[in-house]
């Protein structure tokens, strides 16, 4: 039980414990005497209350305040969880009239001396008891039969954005605008403000969507008035917008429910405030009877009493419906409902028996959409309205097990990790204590030092700079930014291959038999590698000049640089400059950048770990320059054998020894290699294949490689030597042999899908010859014929035009000479030689034509 100030929970313990009425009253009445007549008329009532089922909240007028009771003006008391009719009608209370005499009314009762207010007490008591054997049912039947009775009210209309305000238990209205607010303080101050017609918008304003969770919470109890500034702070936190301003009533529906206001909040650091209502029973708008306007911001409109439903005695669906209300409702709260707390008072407090009161009780705690509750608040069938409400629980219970499902796996997950940490800090703890491992820093520098004292042939600058870092990572905490520097450093340092080399292969006829495996034909270019080669086994290294192979695509550049590390039994590292303009990419970053590293050389050596890898730079003609540097400038470092001994990264800032790093550089073209780099390199051309040399490697190479790539086999695809020769003639006529391997992959590639279409048991052999080899390919870019089968004629020569691409023949014809003044006789023979041989092709072409 509720009351205001301390009086309430005295009073409501009291009353639940049943002590008896002398008792209770000498407790309250003490410290004011002046005060026994009232106190002990409230006090009565409550015993009286609490000793009926179910609990009735009783409606009186508390005097002028005593400073006990924590009130300021004349306000409604209430005690108890549901409500019957107040004594006096919200009718008159609107109006301004009734209200106010039964207010006076009251004020005058309170002043009277102790002796009347027991004399009234004994009366009241006594009444009470006698009718305490007709229960709640026949207050209950006196409120319906006045409901029934009912005339029509004129009332102040409060629109309710997010969902209606179902009879039965207290809410909280949160009031955003500031005028509505004083206008409901306005009325209050005046005695008009009793009751309020609260309907529900027909839409939702701009802002808010339907189903965002942000209800108002339902209250079992009166919450802290506005003299409790515990309460203001908390409904501070998050100010909901459950009413507003609407143009008209035709915004709101007609159907609501009758508002008994029991306090009304200011909050002080926040525009606006809060009421909290009782709503009392259903009611229905019958016409409007004024507009918002500027002093009053709330319509007024005419309602009348809705009258209660008529429960039919022994309905079978009634009674399934409403058992499976409630057991549903047990349900929802072994969830985890929102509104859980608020279910298990009202369980335990408030009246199941009825269904109708069931059903608006599970109906106000929901949070399903506002059309549905409507729906429920304006249903005039009994069981319609049950079926509505057990349908909206039961969903209310889907989502709530769908929520605590999702809780239960991410608490679940939660807690296997933070076991998990748990174990491992206690692992980890109980090594340190067994001396089996040291903390993180600690194990760090043990393992750098560890790294270090393993590393041999290291330079004595190197050692220095190791030892001094490391120096410095001692010094310095794990989280500070300079401790992973140092720390990548050291890891850089101690993971280069220093000294250790792989041993060359010695045997000169095994890397030529390796070169012809790979290669066919170029056999100036394969005498000119083994001649480097025989250098490097008779002097023990490598040192001297880094080879250049130029030439057109295609022609197997960047294959033999791999077949010679393969022939000298080392690890390759391959990367491409082309397009290359940033110097760091070759000598490093400076420590002091973010994100810096090594250059592509130091990271050759920490990735083969060998001081003595095949390096192959590819596309060295193809050099950048930019702002950020010349990266040609940079490889005169590196490629120079005079040079390269004491390379210096700029990241390590150390010396390291590139002497046994053998370089290959590939390009197209020598003009755009810049003359310094030219001349550390020396330049091996490779000019291309003729069809004699494209035919063997077609047969012994590319022929065999596609057809193991593409999934088939001999007995799938058959080339003939007419249909390969036809092939290179006439489509692939480039220097190189990579055009010839994109028609080959074509052709596989055709039969391939032939064979897929086909049944296993019914796949032939498709034999290409030059017949159908345009069905595979397509017609020929090249032909074969001659241009002049008889010969050339007069004024025609052939030329050939050679470029790193390859080469090609053509025929020039002089069609003619510019026509200029006659020549004099001084014209040399040659000249007119040449203008002779013109006007004979001239004619002749007139002969032609004629």
């Amino acid at each position: 039980l509720h009351l205001p100030g301390g009086v309430g929970g005295v009073w409501g313990a009291a009353a639940m414990e049943r002590r008896p009425v002398t008792l209770l009253a000498s407790a309250i009445v003490r410290g004011t005497p002046q005060r026994s007549g009232a106190i002990g008329l409230g006090m009565r009532r409550c015993v009286a209350a609490n000793l009926r089922r179910p609990p009735v909240a009783w409606h009186a007028a508390t005097p002028t305040v005593a400073p006990h009771f924590g009130r300021t003006s004349c306000e409604p008391a209430h005690v108890g969880l549901v409500s019957c009719a107040p004594r006096h009608s919200c009718s008159d209370a609107a109006s301004g009239g009734g209200g106010s005499s039964g207010s006076r009314g009251r004020r005058g009762g309170g002043e009277a001396t102790a002796e009347q207010g027991e004399a009234a007490e004994d009366k009241e008591v006594a009444g009470l008891s006698a009718s305490s054997g007709a229960g709640s049912s026949g207050s209950a039947a006196v409120g319906a039969e006045k409901r029934r009775a009912g005339k029509a009210m004129a009332l102040w209309a409060l629109p309710l954005f997010r969902k209606p305000a179902f009879p039965g238990f207290y809410h909280t209205i949160q009031i955003g605008d500031r005028d509505i607010l004083d206008f409901l303080l306005a009325l209050r101050r005046n005695g008009q403000a009793a009751c309020l017609a609260g309907f529900m918008t027909r839409e939702l304003p701009k802002g808010l969507s339907d189903g965002d969770g942000e209800v108002a919470e339902p209250l079992v109890s009166m919450p802290p008035t506005a003299q409790d500034g515990r309460g203001a702070r908390e409904v501070q936190k998050s100010l909901r917008r459950d009413t507003g301003r609407v143009e008209s009533t035709d915004d709101l529906t007609t159907t609501g429910t009758l508002l008994q206001i029991i306090s009304i909040a200011l909050h002080p650091n926040i525009p606006g405030g809060q009421v909290v209502v009782l709503p009392m029973h259903r009611i229905r708008m019958m016409k409007p009877l004024s507009k918002p306007s500027q002093g009053a911001p709330l319509c007024s409109v005419y309602v009348e009493d809705v009258p209660d439903i008529e429960l039919p005695e022994d309905d079978p669906d009634i009674r399934v419906l409403h058992h499976g209300i409630i057991a549903t409702m047990k349900d929802l709260l072994q969830t985890t409902f929102p509104y859980k707390e608020q279910f298990e008072q009202v369980i335990k407090y408030y009246d199941l028996d009825d269904p109708l009161r069931v059903a608006d009780l599970v109906a106000g705690m929901s949070t399903a959409p506002r059309g549905e509750l409507q729906a429920v608040l304006v249903a005039s069938d009994a069981a319609a309205r049950l079926r509505q409400v057990l349908a909206i629980v039961m969903r209310d219970l889907e989502h709530a097990k769908l929520q605590q499902q999702f809780k239960s796996q991410i608490e679940d997950k939660f807690v296997k990790e933070h076991r998990k940490f748990m174990l491992m800090q206690h692992l980890r703890q109980i090594r340190r204590e067994l001396n089996l491992e040291k903390d993180d820093k600690q194990t760090i520098i043990a393992s750098l030092k560890e790294a270090i004292g393993e590393l041999t042939g290291v330079n004595e600058e190197a050692s220095k700079a190791m030892e001094q870092e490391l120096s410095r990572l001692s010094s310095l905490e794990p989280a500070a930014p300079e401790f992973n520097v140092s720390r990548t450093y050291l890891e850089w340092m101690t993971a280069l291959p220093w000294g250790t080399c792989t041993t060359d292969n010695a045997d000169i006829s095994r890397a030529e038999q390796i070169l012809n495996e790979d290669h066919y034909s170029l056999e100036d270019v394969k005498e000119r590698i083994l001649e480097h080669m025989a250098v490097s086994f008779l002097k023990g290294s490598v040192q001297g000049k880094i080879m250049c192979l130029v030439g057109p695509p295609g022609v197997g550049k960047t294959s033999i640089g791999k077949s010679v590390a393969r022939a000298l039994d080392r690890k390759l590292f391959r990367f491409s400059v082309g397009g290359l303009s940033d110097v760091a990419e070759i000598r490093g970053h400076r420590r002091t950048y973010i994100g810096a590293m090594p250059g592509k050389i130091i990271q050759a050596l920490r990735i083969t770990k060998v001081a003595n890898p095949v390096i192959l730079i590819d596309e060295v003609d193809k050099l950048g320059r930019d702002f950020r540097g010349d990266p040609s400038s940079a490889l005169l470092e590196v490629l120079d054998p005079a040079q390269n001994a004491a390379f210096r990264d700029l990241y390590l800032d150390a010396p390291v020894d590139l002497s046994k790093v053998l370089f290959i550089c590939t390009a197209n073209v020598t003009e755009t290699i810049p003359g310094p780099l030219v001349d550390r390199m020396e330049i091996i051309r490779i000019a291309g294949y003729v069809f004699e040399e494209k035919v063997a490697i077609a047969n012994q190479y590319l022929i065999p490689q596609t057809i193991e790539s593409h999934g088939i086999d001999s007995s799938h695809l058959e080339l003939t030597p007419e249909a390969v020769s036809f092939l290179i003639r006439d489509y692939a006529r480039e220097a190189g042999v990579r055009e010839l391997r994109k028609l080959l992959e074509k052709v596989a590639r055709k039969v391939a899908l032939t064979c897929v279409r086909d049944d296993e048991d019914q796949r032939q052999q498709t034999v290409v010859t030059p017949d159908n080899l345009k069905k595979f390919v397509g017609q020929p870019p090249h032909t074969s014929d001659h241009l002049f089968p008889t010969g050339m004629p007069p004024g025609v020569v052939m030329g050939l035009t050679w470029t790193a691409m390859g080469g090609k023949t053509h025929f020039v014809e002089a069609r003619g000479f510019i026509p200029g003044p006659e020549q004099d006789p001084g014209t040399s023979d040659a000249a007119q030689l040449r203008n002779g041989g013109a006007e004979a092709v001239h004619s002749e072409e007139g002969a032609d034509a004629g």
